[in-house]
C-alpha cells in the first residue's frame, strides 16, 4: 500500500499540478469531442439486470458490464463467456448499447498467461483482437481493464506494468474497432497512471475516470471535484473524457464508540487499540472472506496489515459504517439524498464540454458487500437505482428526469 502512495506522490504530483494549471488556459473541447457529444451524450448504468424496459424507462441508453475470460485451459470458449455474449445480445436487441470491461489481469495469470513476458504480451494482444471481432455488433464500447493503480485491481503488478497491460490491448484493438469506442479508466486523477499511459493516448477514443465523492474516506466530498478532475484529464490527455463510474450511497451512518467496541470484541479484542497492537492475530480472527481480501491486497506482507485495515477506507468495512464526515454536504446518505445528488450532478456534468458521457454506479442494491462479504456493510451494498427486489428508488426517477432534460438539449 505504501509503495502505491509513494509512486503516486513521486511520479504524479508534478504532472497533476502542471496539467491542472494548463486546464485553466486551454479550450475545454475539440472537434472530436463535439462530434461525439452530437452523436449523443452517453447516459449509462453499471451492472444491470435483465429488465430492459425499466432501464430504458429511466432514459438510460448504455449499460456497462464485465467480460469474463473467454477461454478455458484447453482453449475452448467458457460457458461464462457464452452467457455474456447472449446477455450482450439481449441488450443490443433491445436498443441498449453495451460498454464492456475487458478481463482483469488476474484472469490471464489464472489461465497460465504471464503478462510480464513477451509470450504473455503476444497472447494478450491476440485475445484483445479476438474479443473485438467476436463481439462486433454486440458491444459498442470497451473499457480496457479497471482502475489500474488501485491496489485490489493491480497487485501484484506495479502501476507501470498495469499501464503496459492496458496499452498493448488498446494498440491491438484500435485499428480494427470500427464503430466501437475504446479507452480505459482511472480512479480519480491517478497522475502516476497517466504518466505511464501517455504513449497510448493515441489509441484512445476516450479516457475515463471514476469518482465517488463523499462515499469512502472520512472527509467531506464536493461536487466541484468532478469538474476539476475532468478538466485535468482533458488537459493531460487531449482525449474526450468519459465518467465511467460515479454514484452515491443511499444508506449508511456512523457507529457509536460502544457499537464499534462491540464489533471489535466480536473478533476477540477489547478495543481498537488492542487490535492494532495485535494486528496479525486480529486479521486471523476475521471472517475468511475478509482475511483473503486483506492478505491478497497486502500481498501476504503482515507489516502492511495495520495501515490497510485501520488507516484507510477498509476501516469502514470493519465497522460497517459511513463515518460522520463521509458525505457531500447537503446530500445525506438516504434514498432522497441519493436522488438529490443525481438530480444536481447530472446537470452539472453535462455542462462540462470535455465530457462525452457519464455512467451511473449502479443499477441495483446488493445483498452483500463484495469487498468484505458482510450483508450489513453500507459501503458496497446501497448504490442502486432500484432496490434488491427491483423496485425503483427515488434516485431512479431523479436520473430519469435529469437525463430527459439532457436529451431535450441535444435535439
Amino acid at each position: 500500500m505504501e509503495d502505491f502512495i509513494k509512486e503516486q506522490i513521486t511520479l504524479g504530483l508534478k504532472s497533476f499540478s502542471g496539467n491542472l494549471v494548463k486546464s485553466l488556459f486551454i479550450p475545454s473541447s475539440s472537434k472530436e469531442t463535439e462530434k461525439r457529444r452530437k452523436q449523443g451524450f452517453i447516459c449509462g448504468v453499471c451492472h444491470p439486470n435483465g429488465d430492459t424496459d425499466l432501464i430504458k424507462g429511466a432514459n438510460i441508453e448504455w449499460i456497462r458490464i464485465d467480460i469474463p475470460f473467454p477461454f478455458d485451459q484447453d482453449g475452448n470458449e467458457t460457458e461464462s463467456y457464452r452467457s455474456f455474449k447472449a446477455r450482450a445480445k439481449r441488450f443490443a436487441d433491445a436498443g441498449i448499447k453495451v460498454m464492456a470491461v475487458t478481463p482483469y489481469h488476474h484472469d490471464y495469470t489464472a489461465n497460465g498467461i504471464m503478462i510480464t513476458s513477451r509470450e504473455g504480451e503476444k497472447r494478450i494482444r491476440e485475445i484483445a483482437f479476438f474479443l473485438l471481432n467476436d463481439l462486433r455488433g454486440l458491444v459498442s464500447g470497451y473499457q480496457v481493464a479497471n482502475e489500474m493503480g488501485i491496489p485490489r485491481f493491480t497487485v501484484p503488478l506495479t502501476v507501470k506494468q498495469g499501464a503496459r497491460f492496458i496499452g498493448i490491448q488498446l494498440e491491438a484493438m484500435f485499428p480494427h474497432r470500427g464503430d466501437a469506442i475504446i479507452g480505459y479508466n482511472a480512479a480519480g486523477p491517478q497522475p502516476n497512471l497517466q504518466v505511464y499511459m501517455k504513449p497510448y493516448y493515441k489509441y484512445c477514443d476516450y479516457v475515463g475516470y471514476d469518482l465517488y465523492m463523499g462515499c469512502f474516506f472520512n472527509m467531506p466530498g464536493f461536487m466541484f471535484i468532478f469538474d476539476v478532475i475532468a478538466k485535468y484529464l482533458w488537459a493531460c490527455t487531449g482525449r474526450p473524457i468519459l465518467l465511467q463510474e460515479f454514484g452515491y450511497i443511499s444508506e449508511g451512518a456512523p457507529k457509536t464508540k460502544e457499537e464499534k467496541r462491540e464489533i471489535i470484541r466480536g473478533y476477540g479484542f477489547d478495543n481498537e487499540k488492542e487490535a492494532r497492537k495485535n494486528i496479525v492475530a486480529f486479521v486471523d480472527n476475521l471472517p475468511e472472506y475478509m482475511q483473503e481480501h486483506i492478505k491478497r491486497v497486502c500481498q501476504n506482507n503482515e507489516s502492511k496489515y495495520l495501515d490497510f485495515v485501520f488507516n484507510g477506507d477498509y476501516k469502514n468495512h470493519i465497522y460497517r459504517e459511513l463515518p460522520k464526515l463521509t458525505k457531500i454536504p447537503g446530500y445525506p446518505h438516504t434514498p432522497q439524498g441519493q436522488a438529490d445528488f443525481y438530480r444536481d450532478i447530472l446537470k452539472r456534468l453535462y455542462k462540462q464540454k470535455c465530457l462525452i458521457g457519464a455512467i451511473v454506479y449502479c443499477w441495483q442494491d446488493s445483498g452483500t458487500c463484495y469487498v468484505c462479504g458482510q450483508s450489513d456493510c453500507p459501503t458496497e451494498t446501497r448504490w442502486g437505482l432500484v432496490d434488491m427486489d427491483g423496485n425503483p428508488k427515488p434516485s431512479y426517477y431523479a436520473v430519469r428526469d435529469a437525463l430527459a432534460e439532457i436529451k431535450s438539449k441535444q435535439r
